[in-house]
Formats: structure tokens, sequence, C-alpha cells
């Protein structure tokens, strides 16, 4: 008599790869609720107050940087802008500077230009340093704006309820779960 895998008869194998397969189609694991980001208004590179209800509705993508940066800032700009690049237009970025001292809007605009930043969709912020230091401390969990100009280099996703899904230090993970969460939105 003839056995399958393991000995377990002829079906086994079809069985589990079966097994296989249908896990391999069940739906992917809820990303988790990691914090959420309070109501904020500061300036945009327009000069325009910038009110974080127009990002309501929206999966954005945040960053801390600054404009003089000689080191991560300008990696980090260029991953955002393949984003920008390799997103739905409903998918909305925003920069946060860590030196609103030199960082006016003129300032972030010419940066903004530089990255061809689309005005639409990607926002470069400053505002009252304090403001920033409480967002990025703790709304964003990443880093105080303390004049430092010290900042984590980390990308975090946040969902339309502005609920924080996720840190990344790299754009591919973070493309496959904003994929995630614009099919969870559906």
């Amino acid at each position: 008599m003839r056995t399958g895998v393991g000995g377990r008869g002829p079906g086994a194998g079809v069985v589990a790869a079966l097994a296989v397969l249908l896990a391999a189609c069940a739906a992917p694991k809820p990303l988790p609720i990691l914090g959420q980001v309070p109501p904020f208004q500061l300036t945009a590179q327009t000069g325009q107050p910038f009110d974080s209800q127009s990002l309501d509705g929206h999966i954005w993508v945040a960053d801390f940087i600054y404009t003089t940066c000689p080191g991560p800032c300008p990696m980090m700009s260029s991953q955002m802008r393949r984003l920008q690049l390799s997103t739905a237009p409903g998918i909305s970025l925003v920069s946060f500077t860590v030196d609103a001292r030199h960082d006016t809007p003129p300032v972030l605009a010419a940066y903004a230009k530089h990255f061809t930043a689309d005005p639409a969709r990607w926002h470069f912020l400053t505002g009252e340093p304090s403001r920033l230091s409480d967002l990025g401390l703790t709304a964003f969990k990443l880093n105080s704006v303390d004049g430092s100009l010290i900042h984590s280099t980390r990308f975090v996703l946040v969902d339309a309820a502005r609920r924080i899904r996720g840190y990344y230090l790299d754009t591919a993970q973070l493309l496959h779960d904003i994929r995630q969460l614009e099919r969870e939105k559906r």
C-alpha cells in the first residue's frame, strides 16, 4: 500500500498543500494602533496656517527633518519623494521641521521645491518650537524639538483617523502597510 507524506495516506500531501495555499490567502493581520495624533495647527511652507483637520480621512506619512541637515534628512526627503511617486494621490506626506528658528516658510518652500514636492500632498510644517516638540515627543513618541537638531530618522504611518499604525526605517515595508491600510479603508 502506498502512503503519502509522513505515512499518512495518499491525500495527506494534497491536504497539506491546500492548507498552505489557504493560509497565504488569509486576510493580513491588522496593523497595530500605537498611538493617537492630537489635532494640531502649524504653519505650512506656503506661509498659510495648516490645520491637521485637512489630513482627517487621509492616510499620511510623517517625518522630522531640517533643511540644513548634512546627514540623513536629504535621504529621508528623497524617500518621501519616492513615496509621493509610488502612492495614490489621496496619500499625504508631512515633514515637520526640528529647526523652527531657521526653517521659515520660505526656506521650507525652497526645500520642498528642491525635492519636487507636490504642495497638494506633501506639507512642510513649522511653528512654535514648544508645539513642535510636544508633537515630536508626546504625539509621535519620537523626539523633542529642543534646538539640538537631534531627531529620529523613522517614518510614521498615520491612518485616516489620526492613529499611528507603524514606525519605519525603510520605505519597502511602509509601502506595503500603506497599501494594506488603503484596502482596509475601502
